[in-house]
């Protein structure tokens, strides 16, 4: 047997858990913050973690109406919200706009903007 494996056999080994954890407390105080807006319409502003990427998440928001703009969905709807093509129909619906990073392309309504981008970089 591998000398590592039984040395890891032996190491609690609780930081996963503590990790899935921490990320689940952390996605529920986003998302109570959000609805603390009081807000009927949550307009997600792209799916993507980061700049060239796909890898979408799920939201953790429910209760109100979510609307998507994600250029890069051809579909009309995502995990049963409407995704929304014209960007100017996106911003004038949404009440709140949850974004990943803050882009020039949302300066215009930044008082509508959720974000944890404290930098405006990736």
């Amino acid at each position: 047997m591998n000398w590592w494996l039984l040395l890891t056999r032996r190491i609690p080994n609780n930081i996963i858990g503590a990790i899935v954890e921490a990320n689940s407390t952390r996605k529920d105080h986003v998302a109570d913050s959000i609805l603390a807006k009081n807000s009927k319409v949550v307009g997600i502003y792209r799916l993507t973690m980061k700049t060239n990427s796909d890898n979408f998440r799920q939201s953790a928001i429910q209760g109100v109406e979510l609307v998507i703009y994600e250029p890069v969905l051809e579909e009309e709807e995502f995990d049963g919200s409407r995704v929304v093509k014209d960007f100017y129909e996106f911003k004038e619906i949404s009440d709140v706009i949850v974004a990943n990073r803050l882009t020039d392309d949302l300066k215009d309504v930044s008082e509508k903007v959720y974000t944890r981008d404290l930098f405006s970089r990736d």
